[in-house]
């Protein structure tokens, strides 16, 4: 166990980090609670503008709570999409993360999956995060 401020904090068990822009970036750890139960912490960290810092706010998201998390995000993503900018291409801001891990093809989305594909990929990624397993991202970013 990590210790920060004097409280017991809960190691990832998987971790991905996604850079948005110079000072903001966006982490996605999966957690175990104590009794081996799984949930996602999604934090936003943003650099101060004095340089002096980062403030970081978290969002925890509990397994039940998953496929009306991913339904909700993607009615609203849509929404922007099709109904406030349907003429703005989204996709030209996809070169940053792909060309960053020095991949060819644009990256897929579970924001542009189905909610059942979605739920299954998250389901997948819990089974093979099960206490004991290797990481399966291969470099997990730490704070």
């Amino acid at each position: 166990m990590a210790y920060e401020n004097n409280e017991k904090k809960a190691e990832s068990i998987y971790s991905k980090r996604l850079r948005a822009g110079k000072r903001r970036t966006y982490f996605f750890d999966i957690r175990a609670t104590k009794g081996n139960d799984y949930y996602l912490t999604i934090t936003e960290s943003r650099k101060r503008f004095d340089d002096n810092g980062y403030d970081r706010h978290k969002v925890f998201l509990y397994k039940e709570d998953f496929n009306k998390f991913i339904k909700a995000l993607n009615e609203a993503v849509d929404y922007v999409k099709t109904e406030l900018m349907p003429d703005f291409d989204f996709d030209a801001f996809n070169h940053d993360e792909f060309l960053e891990n020095g991949n060819s093809e644009a990256p897929t989305s579970l924001v542009e999956a189905p909610v059942a594909e979605q739920s299954s990929v998250i389901e997948q990624e819990l089974e093979n995060t099960a206490p004991n397993t290797q990481n399966i991202s291969g470099e997990v970013d730490k704070w």
